[in-house]
């Protein structure tokens, strides 16, 4: 039986990833690097806050402090998550119906937590989560299981008792290596990972609405 959830933000319960690759390009550009690599946004979004702050700066020899970086990136997508980015389809309906039956939720993500703050407040929905979790409380990030294992025990939850909800490969990999049951949603800017997330994952789901399938399927509650 399913006794909570705990959700990414960026990709799963958001529409933000495209702004990511963005404005990891717009930052280098305006540090002196004319053609950013294509595939720099791929590379980072593996990493915590502090990794590809000092990434850039190894890679392309930034004459900047980290402390710089994370500043100068959390202000060029500010204005996005404080006024534009939407919710994924289906988010409100989701969280509704696990509410009407009582199934705690929360998130984990490494976006800045001020810059996830903003988004789900500005959406309505931040008061209705559990417990939101950042780099800022576990800086190993979703490379290593502790930011998960954490959202469990402020549930109550055994991982074998909680659904992890994730766009990204990497992610999923490491909550499934730690017992926990995994929901890959389908996310454009992540559509190269799709057959490897579907396969790696318990369960796949093109849009949030069908996580009401997965929960039916896992407990006693019907519709």
């Amino acid at each position: 039986m399913i006794k909570g959830i705990i959700f990414d933000l960026d990709g799963t319960l958001i529409d933000s990833m495209r702004v990511w690759n963005n404005v990891d390009r717009d930052f280098l550009r305006e540090n002196g690097i004319e053609n950013p690599p294509s595939d720099i946004s791929d590379k980072v979004r593996k990493m915590t806050v502090d990794e590809s702050s000092e990434y850039f700066i190894s890679r392309f020899g930034l004459s900047c402090t980290k402390e710089y970086v994370i500043k100068r990136i959390e202000e060029l997508v500010r204005i996005q998550y404080e006024e534009h980015i939407p919710l994924k389809p289906y988010a409100e309906e989701l969280l509704d119906y696990l509410d009407g039956r009582g199934i705690p939720y929360g998130v984990a993500t490494a976006t800045y937590k001020k810059l996830a703050q903003a988004v789900l407040k500005r959406c309505g929905i931040y008061e209705r989560f559990r417990f939101l979790l950042t780099d800022s409380e576990y800086p190993l990030g979703k490379k290593f299981p502790d930011i998960f294992l954490g959202a469990a025990e402020i549930m109550g939850c055994a991982p074998e008792e909680t659904l992890v909800v994730e766009d990204s490969l990497h992610c999923i990999r490491t909550a499934e290596n730690a017992g926990f049951i995994t929901v890959g949603v389908y996310d454009e800017v992540s559509a190269q990972d799709r057959e490897k997330i579907a396969y790696e994952s318990d369960y796949y789901v093109e849009s949030l609405d069908g996580i009401k399938d997965i929960l039916n399927q896992k407990t006693d509650l019907r519709n």
